[in-house]
């Protein structure tokens, strides 16, 4: 199995949710920029989409959309409990999460607040939309440690478009509990191998931490 990513972008999610599953997998960097792969390749010819997170499975197929990828990968390890049991209530829920982190969090940071060019009125549209998301965020995670109460791909998905937040001069002061949130996030010891694993942070850094 391949993954085709670009560091701290949405494949990011994808990535924790492989390493959270013990499943096997090899990394393949993306540079989004140039749409290249490190040898040179041409990315288009891999993914017409040119966007990651892309996995290219054993049997040679590939396939994009990582609410859709996250899903898949919970089940394929459904002993590590990465998505509740398919038909409960709980499952649904975590469904749930992983659409409004999709539409309302992750299309709302991007690919707006990334471009110099997006003109301020929708910046400014798109920091009060987030302030009232992060606002919703904040009173669910006053009671509870993860989004659905128990760790499940949707923390994955979470926590990586929440991060930029960080990257992107985005306040997250008025937020107490979210910011705790992604805190622990950040100390789960697979969440950390995938940051060390795209350079996101070092592993010296890790350790001290």
């Amino acid at each position: 199995m391949k993954l085709y990513y670009s560091p701290g972008a949405c494949s990011l999610a994808v990535h924790i949710a492989l390493r959270e599953a013990g499943l096997d997998f090899e990394t393949v960097k993306v540079n989004l920029q140039t749409h290249k792969l490190a040898n040179g390749d041409d990315y288009y010819a891999i993914s017409p989409r040119g966007y990651v997170p892309l996995v290219e499975f054993d049997d040679g197929s590939r396939h994009t959309e990582g609410a859709a990828l996250l899903q898949y990968i919970a089940d394929l390890a459904p002993a590590r409990a990465l998505l509740p049991a398919a038909g409960t209530p709980q499952r649904l829920e975590a469904v749930a999460w992983l659409t409004y982190i999709s539409t309302e969090l992750h299309k709302t940071f991007s690919p707006w607040l990334w471009h110099q060019e997006t003109a301020e009125s929708t910046k400014l549209e798109c920091h009060t939309k987030l302030a009232t998301r992060f606002s919703e965020l904040e009173g669910v995670l006053t009671s509870r440690d993860y989004l659905t109460g128990q760790y499940s791909v949707a923390d994955a998905y979470a926590f990586t478009v929440l991060s930029w937040a960080r990257m992107l001069s985005v306040d997250l002061g008025p937020y107490p509990h979210l910011s705790a949130y992604l805190a622990r996030m950040a100390a789960r010891p697979k969440v950390r191998e995938a940051m060390v694993a795209e350079g996101l942070v070092s592993e010296t850094a890790t350790q001290a931490a």
